[in-house]
């Protein structure tokens, strides 16, 4: 099924006094996210920066796969590809969500040393734990960000239950 992405856009005034749609970046994973959605997926996007150049995006691919574990971030690094050591460790991922355990420990293992998270407040992932082991995470508090999962949470409440394991 798919879903109207216009329902789920954040009015405009809708954001935060400072609105992060000049990071082209985290604008890049707001609109995977909203590929997702129109896919009939769970809007969350992400995308994979290494030296200020956007090398793979990705976005919620659990519905559409019929997928266990494709989460926004496993799907970006997956469509990444095999990358060196070295190019994981000059890299940020964004994403439109606090990465949950399982992207958080690909994030760990890759040595992804800097995630920027558009927002934290309909779920906040392990954050203490990716901050204890040296990863920089700067979360945005991004308003159309938090609008897209609270319209998505309640329209469908168990799909994103199903997601994050309830």
């Amino acid at each position: 099924m798919r879903w109207p992405v216009a329902a789920y856009r954040a009015p405009r005034g809708a954001h935060d006094p400072l609105p992060n749609v000049n990071d082209p970046f985290l604008r890049a994973a707001i609109d995977e996210a909203l590929l997702g959605l129109s896919e009939g997926g769970i809007p969350i996007g992400s995308v994979l920066v290494i030296d200020g150049h956007i090398v793979a995006r990705g976005h919620n691919r659990r519905v559409q796969q019929g997928s266990a574990v494709l989460h926004a971030e496993m799907d970006c690094l997956e469509r990444a590809g095999r990358l060196a050591a070295a190019d994981y460790r000059r890299a940020t991922l964004y994403s439109t969500l606090s990465p949950c355990d399982m992207c958080s420990g690909a994030i760990l293992l890759y040595g992804i040393p800097r995630v920027v998270a558009g927002e934290h407040r309909t779920f906040r992932g392990p954050e203490d734990y990716l901050r204890s082991r040296g990863v920089e995470l700067d979360v945005r508090d991004d308003g159309e960000c938090v609008e897209l999962m609270r319209r998505f949470i309640e329209a469908r409440p168990e799909l994103w239950n199903e997601d994050i394991g309830v």
